[in-house]
């Protein structure tokens, strides 16, 4: 049931940032969950976990990491709790940051 109500929060969180995205980043997010994209997905996620590991190099950063994650639990259950809870996060300090920016 918690494992249910984890991926529910996930896509949820998901299709609230797909709208917040410029268009060609929602049409890639939206081609990345479908459940046809998973052999496109897994290896993705990987190679962006395995770059923000080495995010001293140039060129790599550690952005990939956290986009590497979000993609790895779309389809790993184990990782939709704290990934979910972590943009929940994300998402609150970010509202804050931009509210006190405008005073």
């Amino acid at each position: 049931m918690a494992r249910i109500k984890n991926e529910q929060r996930l896509q949820r969180l998901l299709n609230k940032t797909e709208r917040l995205l410029p268009r060609f980043g929602a049409r890639l997010l939206e081609f990345l969950r479908r459940p046809g994209a998973r052999i496109v997905r897994i290896p993705l996620g990987i190679l962006l976990v395995l770059g923000g590991v080495f995010s001293f190099l140039p060129v790599l950063g550690i952005w990939m990491l956290p986009l590497g994650l979000i993609l790895l639990a779309i389809d790993l259950p184990i990782l939709q709790r704290p990934v979910g809870h972590t943009i929940i996060v994300g998402q609150r300090k970010w509202s804050t940051y931009r509210r006190k920016r405008r005073k």
